[in-house]
């Protein structure tokens, strides 16, 4: 392992240099090159999960344009009137969509002849002072391409601009969740943007706040900064019978779950002063694509991230590769001497990331792609927001990778699994790697128990008090230990929780020394150089 962590750190630094050339983000958020540039069209993150308050259906959530400022007026975000919105549902594991519902937009200005989003306090989701409007159509599209409008002229609540212009927020937001049929509920518009992660840390050379003084240049440690804290989404959402996305598929009662977002092959700019509108022409084309979250940050090449948004899930193969040997397990042997199971060929990430866990939401005779996988039939372990944030490797299977609910906490889970721990790699399910985290441990707003289940967006008035909400010096605790047999497909009793402050009262390392923290103290140091502390149960030598 020593000689494979010096090779990679000779490449580290041309690595770093081209990162800085090009922008990142996570969860899904200015995951290309390319997609920085169209945020409207920008997918940042989806949900899956049997609906806690009516475990007869199904949510699925798609989020767009990562990073609303909430007091960017006067233009405030919207759902692009020119981008195609989908969700895809897979029934049958062929990588093929059997089920897509889409969205397409609307704008309406009431008084054009105003700066004002708003002319007055809105009360109701149509006030007449509400004077920037929007509204949508809502199909749903078969294998066989047969199209169905399920509803149309179905409102956009507005965004949360202020105790002056909302007084009442999530009273009007309720008024935009419609029922459509088939006991198909609706709901689109802002939401506060429930992925909670450091950003800012991990691309600053694959930093982890908590395990700063660890790193091969070492900071002192810090709590976990929770980047998209006080920023919003715009998100659409769909509560679903289960019979409705099940029928006709392989009778497993698992979904493959991925949205996309397609825009027109041509932008013509007017010459007309006096019609500035662009023309849109020709086929839609797909320009972001999203399933499990950070596969196309963390998994997927610079060079191929355009690549990937563009893609099919039948045609992954192509990268599959990169799952097999994923860089951020590379990166955490050699910048944190943190064994891990590469570089032998990770199928076990292929399992989690690509098509399924045997016995609990792996399809019986998948073609290996990605996106989300749920198993319909495992009921919910919690209400919405309550469930073990570490999901599966928490020990509660209606969690993620089994689909994703709001409140997962898939940062820790996948830092956990990219280091192989989990049942699937028993040998690495230990100390450290089954406590890796960023040290942000929830999000800065409580979610809703209700559908959309995400939390109220923030305010454009007095949200600066409470941006980016400080996380912990610890991470999620450890889940069970190690297993040889795959998760059983029934939660445990009661799990770990996490107090409201994104705080735990579990230690970083329980039982104090952590196994093998042990950190060679560095010769030479110049004088007055003071070393950084350690955390807990780490100690220099």
């Amino acid at each position: 392992m020593r000689n494979r962590r010096l090779r990679y750190l000779a490449i580290l630094g041309a690595t770093a240099a081209l990162a800085t050339i090009l922008p990142g983000g996570a969860s899904s958020h200015r995951e290309a090159p390319l997609i920085t540039e169209d945020p409207v069209a920008d997918n940042t993150d989806v949900y899956a999960f049997v609906s806690p308050d009516d475990p007869s259906k199904v949510t699925l959530i798609s989020n767009w344009i990562p990073f609303e400022e909430p007091a960017g007026g006067p233009n405030f975000y919207n759902f692009g009137e020119d981008v195609l919105y989908q969700v895809h549902v897979d029934n049958d594991g062929d990588a093929e969509p059997d089920i897509t519902y889409e969205w397409r937009f609307d704008t309406q200005i009431r008084n054009p002849n105003t700066i004002l989003y708003n002319t007055g306090p809105i009360e109701t989701i149509d006030d007449p002072d509400f004077n920037y409007r929007q509204f949508y159509t809502l199909s749903v599209v078969r294998e066989n391409g047969q199209r169905t409008e399920l509803g149309s002229g179905l409102p956009v609540p507005p965004n949360n601009i202020g105790p002056r212009s909302t007084p009442n927020y999530e009273a009007l937001a309720n008024q935009g969740i419609r029922t459509v049929g088939n006991g198909i509920r609706s709901f689109a518009g802002q939401r506060d943007e429930g992925f909670y992660v450091d950003i800012a840390a991990p691309f600053d050379l694959f930093g982890l706040r908590p395990l700063n003084p660890l790193h091969k240049i070492p900071l002192p440690a810090e709590p976990g900064v929770d980047t998209p804290g006080g920023f919003n989404v715009h998100s659409v959402a769909l509560q679903i019978p289960k019979n409705l996305l099940t029928a006709g598929g392989d009778g497993s009662g698992i979904i493959g779950v991925y949205s996309q977002t397609k825009r027109r092959q041509v932008r013509v700019l007017s010459s007309d002063a006096s019609d500035p509108m662009p023309r849109m022409q020709g086929s839609f084309v797909n320009v972001s694509r999203l399933g499990n979250p950070l596969i196309n940050e963390t998994v997927i090449p610079l060079g191929k991230k355009d690549t990937f948004n563009a893609s099919e899930p039948r045609d992954d193969a192509q990268f599959l590769p990169f799952v097999l040997n994923p860089e951020p397990a590379n990166l955490l042997e050699a910048l944190y001497s943190i064994d891990t199971p590469n570089p032998t060929p990770r199928q076990d990430l292929a399992t989690i990331l690509l098509t399924g866990l045997p016995g609990l939401n792996k399809p019986p005779n998948v073609k290996p792609s990605e996106m989300i996988r749920l198993n319909t039939g495992i009921a919910p372990s919690a209400p919405a927001g309550q469930g073990n944030k570490l999901g599966v490797i928490g020990g509660d299977n209606a969690g993620f990778p089994n689909g994703r609910r709001v409140e997962d906490d898939v940062v820790d889970i996948e830092l956990r699994a990219f280091a192989g721990a989990t049942p699937l790699t028993p040998d690495f399910n230990k100390s450290p790697n089954n406590l890796l985290g960023d040290g942000v441990n929830g999000n800065d707003r409580a979610y809703r128990t209700t559908f959309p289940y995400l939390a109220t967006p923030w305010p454009g008035y007095g949200h600066e008090r409470e941006h980016h909400k400080v996380g912990s010096l610890q991470t999620q605790p450890a889940g069970p230990g190690p297993s040889p047999t795959a998760p059983p497909t029934t939660a445990p009793g009661p799990t770990t929780t996490t107090a409201p402050g994104g705080t735990t009262t579990t230690t970083l390392f329980p039982g104090g020394q952590i196994p093998g923290c042990v950190i060679p103290r560095p010769q030479n140091l110049p004088p007055g150089f003071t070393l950084p502390p350690l955390p807990p149960g780490c100690r220099y030598v």
